[in-house]
């Protein structure tokens, strides 16, 4: 996508939903046992809506609050679909993350659902697809689509602001899609979204380098952020000028998971908010 058209579609501030804000105490994977695709609980039909799980994660309120802007919330869609599949978005982000055949992925705010239908055909027939969202009114318009191309793999899930309420010990990829800057309680999702990744799974984001009240997150800004979280940074890929995906590694176990009261030492340790400050203008 050149540059110009990148401009153009910023602009016009169309934006993927995200997770934002508030809810309960940390999950392990030890006693937490591996979901199956059958369990009534965590699994539903493409044209129904999971009801939000009874939450296991922290509350939003044992965690800091970011030190830098967060952008609103404003459609379900970053952009039109076709100007994505022009420059060949999903692919490039899909084959960088190593989603196939039996990969099961989590779309986290996968609002009317543009990576969830491309996800679904890419790890189809064994791999299952959260397609999660915290507006419901958003999963309803990828309800209808799925009953207009059904996706018998897709499961339709309700989140709350800081915590994505999948199921546990399921996720190989959680893909973040031009949304981690609308995220108000990041490190809450962080934490909360642990207890739902298998042993090595990988988180992508995709982002801009635009500061965080434009619609972007700055990469060091992001880097430092999931660092403090106990994710670790194991690729970067400049997708085009603007743009670009950050792969993480999960942490390992709860112990390298950062605890939500020893969040705000890491922060400091790593100096994020001088990264935020710093990146506050212009980006990095």
């Amino acid at each position: 996508m050149s540059a110009a058209l990148r401009q153009s579609i910023l602009a016009l501030a169309i934006v993927t939903t995200a997770c934002r804000g508030g809810s309960a105490t940390p999950a392990s994977r030890a006693d937490s046992a591996p979901a199956a695709r059958a369990d009534a609980d965590t699994t539903a039909a493409a044209d129904s809506i999971t009801p939000r799980r009874a939450s296991r994660g922290a509350a939003a309120d044992r965690f800091p609050t970011p030190s830098r802007p967060v952008s609103d919330i404003v459609a379900p869609r970053w952009s039109s679909e076709e100007s994505r599949d022009d420059a060949g978005e999903a692919r490039q982000v899909l084959d960088l993350m190593k989603v196939g055949p039996g990969t099961n992925v989590a779309d986290v705010g996968a609002g009317d659902g543009y990576y969830t239908v491309r996800v679904a055909e890419r790890v189809a027939p064994k791999g299952t697809v959260w397609a999660e969202d915290i507006e419901a009114d958003y999963l309803r318009l990828l309800q209808r689509r799925l009953r207009t191309t059904p996706q018998p793999n897709v499961v339709l899930t309700l989140g709350e602001p800081h915590d994505p309420r999948l199921p546990p010990d399921a996720v190989d990829v959680a893909l973040l899609i031009h949304m981690y800057h609308e995220i108000e309680q990041p490190f809450g999702l962080l934490y909360n979204l642990w207890p739902s990744l298998r042993p090595g799974a990988r988180v992508g984001i995709l982002d801009t380098t635009r500061p965080t009240n434009q619609h972007g997150t700055p990469p060091a800004l992001l880097k430092c952020e999931l660092e403090a979280m106990g994710y670790r940074q194991t690729s970067f890929h400049q997708t085009s000028p603007n743009e670009y995906l950050a792969v993480f590694a999960a942490p390992e176990n709860e112990a390298a998971l950062t605890a939500p009261d020893r969040v705000k030492g890491r922060l400091d340790a790593l100096g994020c908010d001088r990264i935020a400050r710093r990146t506050a203008e212009g980006g990095e």
